[in-house]
């Protein structure tokens, strides 16, 4: 812990400060999980796979019933640019299509996946997903447009949460040219520590991996953000990044640092415009395990059909992180974690800031579901919530310099014109203001469904 308190930011030759203004200090609560080595859960006996697991266009079937597919078959084909195929996780047989409830509210059309008597299980997939040798030289053999095709028919989305598909911001754009590639491995969010492990102990298909997106997307600078509260991944992805392009950058521990406008002007000193994109101060940014997954794609031909998923908490028996199939049921890999404590109270898809309720245990894992986190009825107990007292706190703590209370509002009584004045949309939902909220005004929930009604 002496080691953790000594870090600072490290930003060498860099013109950020390591910090941005605003943004939270919650408990972090990562020792739950943060020293368990990545496992592998065991193979299913059924996988469920959402045709749309990704921001953008929902996939169309290219299987029917009985079809017999292979572990990493393409089983849902993009409809659109902005989208992303699926592909089976499991070597077995197509069962009927169905309809599912994503925690965060999507109904959407699934296809179920019965397990054959062969699967690639244990030590071999954990080295077939992440380990084995990963190559940073020689790399220019792949054309950018061949690294955006293979990320884009390996179904890669952002690993961090948000899942939007990957290729879309490898695709060079000439009237916005971008010179950096950011890598985020920040993982602000409390508990979470599955992009720990992997930059721990697997940053080889990282480092390959943002080589292979700054090779695209045409940045000449690459650097990995992480938060200076994970010492000994930032340790770690220096000796996998020696010898080539790919610096280490280590910014001050602060929630949110892992959102995009956060980690940019931290990192780079750029803000990007409200209504923007990071595209417009010349910087394309993604996760870790985004970045290991390219490489997967690129160098092995493989498609997005594991992650890493933290399963943590004070309600679960033994907080671990896993190499998981996707389409896996929450509650097997609960299971797998020992189940829940006699005082679980609360399934999150993701950490507690920005996650959602997991209201069925049988709903699927998806390429976007970084964690599973446990609370207690210890840790949801709060105060009963009150009228607005006026303090200014979620002004004062929002990160992108928004009116909490406005919007809030705005969003209760439909008051569309007012939500666009304050800028509605711009809001990315991390939380900051319901967390420092002394009346307990549920103001994520509130213009998180305002932003759904609003008209576009």
């Amino acid at each position: 812990m002496g080691k953790l308190l000594e870090m600072t930011a490290v930003l060498t030759g860099l013109p950020g400060t390591g910090d941005f203004a605003r943004g939270v200090h919650p408990p972090e609560r990562k020792t739950l999980a943060q020293d368990a080595a990545i496992e592998v859960m065991p193979p299913p006996a059924q996988v469920v796979i959402p045709l749309l697991q990704h921001t953008g266009a929902p996939c169309e079937p290219v299987v029917k019933v009985k079809d017999e597919v292979k572990l990493g078959d393409k089983i849902g084909d993009a409809t659109g640019f902005i989208s992303a195929p699926v592909h089976a996780s499991i070597n077995g047989s197509v069962l009927m299509p169905s309809v599912t409830t994503l925690p965060n509210g999507r109904h959407v059309k699934t296809i179920p996946i019965k397990a054959g008597p062969d699967q690639l299980a244990g030590d071999a997939l954990k080295s077939e997903v992440l380990g084995g040798n990963w190559p940073t030289s020689g790399l220019e053999r792949f054309a950018p447009d061949q690294i955006a095709t293979a990320a884009r028919d390996a179904g890669l989305v952002g690993l961090g949460g948000a899942a939007f598909p990957t290729h879309v911001k490898l695709v060079r754009n000439e009237k916005r040219p971008v010179d950096t590639l950011l890598v985020n491995g920040c993982e602000c969010e409390p508990y979470l520590t599955s992009d720990y492990r992997l930059m721990l102990e697997f940053p080889g298909p990282v480092v390959t991996g943002a080589l292979l997106a700054a090779q695209a997307a045409g940045a000449k600078q690459i650097v990995v953000a992480i938060e200076d509260n994970k010492p000994a991944a930032a340790d770690a992805m220096r000796k996998a990044a020696e010898g080539t392009a790919v610096k280490i950058a280590v910014v001050h521990t602060k929630y949110p640092m892992g959102g995009e406008r956060q980690v940019i002007p931290a990192v780079l000193k750029r803000e990007v415009p409200t209504g923007g994109l990071p595209l417009d101060v010349g910087v394309v940014v993604i996760n870790v395990a985004t970045a290991a997954a390219l490489a997967r794609a690129v160098v092995r031909g493989k498609a997005l059909t594991h992650r890493v998923v933290t399963v943590t908490g004070a309600g679960i028996a033994r907080p671990k992180n896993v190499l998981v199939p996707v389409g896996i049921s929450y509650q097997e890999l609960i299971d797998f974690c020992g189940g829940l404590t006699p005082d679980a109270a609360r399934v999150i898809a993701g950490g507690p800031m920005m996650g959602f309720t997991v209201a069925d245990l049988k709903v699927p894992v998806t390429k976007g579901t970084s964690g599973v986190t446990v609370l207690t009825h210890a840790d949801l107990a709060r105060v009963d919530e009150t009228a607005c007292v006026r303090c200014g706190r979620c002004v004062d703590v929002c990160p992108l310099h928004l009116v909490p209370t406005k919007l809030a509002l705005a969003s209760k009584v439909e008051d569309w014109d007012l939500a666009k004045k304050y800028h509605l949309l711009a809001c990315c939902e991390c939380g900051c203001c319901a967390y420092t909220c002394p009346a307990a005004i549920p103001l994520v929930q509130l213009m998180r469904k305002g932003k759904a009604q609003m008209p576009r």
